[in-house]
């Protein structure tokens, strides 16, 4: 399985979105400071996943999302609907 999925940092309030195949230790990873991208922007957390079978699909997807399009935009509206 593979999955998409979105940091918020609770240091400056921007979102991380990133694919990895075991999300449970991506986020460790995250939070420890492993990450040389998103060490200096920790704690993070887990705001939204998505899973995939096919790791393409999700390299398909996460770069929908970082690319700021329609997908960005939609996904920043459900992400502001589930956190009211």
């Amino acid at each position: 399985m593979y999955y998409v999925y979105v940091l918020g940092s609770e240091r400056d309030s921007r979102l991380y979105i990133g694919r990895t195949n075991d999300l449970r230790r991506r986020l460790k990873k995250h939070n420890n400071g492993e990450s040389f991208s998103t060490a200096f922007r920790r704690p993070f957390t887990l705001l939204y996943y998505e899973a995939y079978r096919d790791e393409r699909d999700a390299v398909r997807r996460e770069k929908a999302l970082k690319l700021r399009g329609n997908a960005r935009r939609f996904l920043m509206e459900r992400l502001s609907f589930s956190l009211q």
